[in-house]
């Protein structure tokens, strides 16, 4: 499936009419999480928590760095199974080899995609590599939707060029909040770039495709630049500030936070109020429309499945074998005594 744009790429948002509100965006804020056994590395999850379980079929966001690996150790993430979902890589600074049970062998860099399917069930392991002196990025999950959850294991590798963005600057580098689009601003060549690994977004698309619709982009802009971004109304939005302090709207967000923004939105105003370039990931797509079981690794839509696929993994069953690891598999941790229980609201 290929997410087509109806309208135009970039537009020019212009002050909201007399007496309407701007757009409701709910802020985010991520917690601190261990992440890959006993040599773990501290990641930033912003999604799954208790205000929100998804953002279109995104059901999980983990950001992290920059590590500087001397101290940090790095990553090194032991094989470990998936179901039910597909796992996207981008890095922004750093490289991490990628093993998994298909017989893929390959690497994430900066800029670069890599989808991994996980489908009926797969297995893989993430190390970052000896050339990595800064590890930086983030990695998200996507729910896959009932009648694709049992899919066949796949991955996929893409390079998006980026995309220049047309856009307002603050004259006399004022505050963004002073002289934001219209307001004591001047217009321009291109403010930043996009680079579009899924989906549709200022008139480039992806040719990646995905099993239910949605958007998955990295948008860097220049100091006090303003950019209004025609997006699906249909979509539900997601941006994560990676670095400077953004305006989504009229609401300021601070680096690691995520700011949601519902359908019904035609365009998304982002403004850098910072003096130093600003960079964000922006992620859409319709609302999922189906409740899910989330538990470890593992997505399902009930406790028993959860329940089957731990046991598959610790049998050695259905996700397969990883080879070229050095080291031993993950084992799965203990089930809750508690039956787990579904999230996200069917709509």
């Amino acid at each position: 499936m290929s997410n087509t744009e109806t309208q135009p790429a970039v537009q020019r948002c212009g002050a909201s009419p007399e007496g309407a509100a701007a757009p409701r965006v709910e802020v985010l804020t991520p917690r601190d999480v261990p992440l890959g056994g006993p040599r773990a590395m501290t990641v930033r999850r912003t999604l799954p928590q208790r205000a929100r379980s998804l953002i279109g079929a995104w059901c999980f966001a983990d950001h992290y760095g920059p590590d500087d690996v001397s101290v940090s150790g790095g990553m090194d993430v032991a094989p470990h199974p998936h179901t039910g979902l597909q796992t996207v890589s981008w890095l922004f600074s750093g490289e991490i080899e990628h093993r998994d049970s298909l017989g893929s062998h390959a690497y994430v860099r900066p800029g670069e995609l890599n989808l991994m399917t996980g489908g009926h069930g797969i297995s893989h392991s993430e190390v970052s590599t000896g050339r990595t002196t800064i590890l930086h990025g983030v990695q998200l999950w996507v729910a896959l939707p009932e009648a694709h959850r049992h899919t066949d294991r796949d991955f996929q590798h893409y390079v998006p060029g980026p995309i220049a963005l047309p856009g307002d600057r603050a004259a006399g580098n004022q505050a963004a909040g002073d002289g934001a689009a219209g307001d004591g601003a001047v217009e321009g060549g291109p403010v930043g770039e996009v680079r579009v690994f899924l989906g549709s977004l200022a008139g480039d698309t992806s040719p990646v495709p995905t099993f239910s619709p949605l958007l998955g982009a990295e948008i860097i802009l220049e100091p006090h630049a303003t950019v209004c971004l025609a997006i699906d109304t249909s979509f539900e939005h997601g941006v994560l500030v990676d670095r400077g302090e953004v305006r989504m709207a009229d609401t300021l967000l601070s680096p690691a936070e995520l700011g949601y923004l519902a359908p019904g939105n035609g365009t998304l105003e982002l403004t850098n109020t910072t003096d130093s370039t600003a960079r964000l990931v922006l992620l859409g797509g319709t609302p999922f429309g189906e409740q899910i079981v989330m538990w470890w690794n593992f997505i399902g839509r009930s406790h028993e499945d959860i329940a089957q696929a731990r046991e598959d993994w610790m049998t050695g069953s259905r996700f397969g074998e990883v080879t070229g690891y050095d080291g031993d598999r993950l084992p799965a941790p203990e089930l809750p005594n508690a039956p787990l229980k579904p999230r996200g609201a069917a709509r």
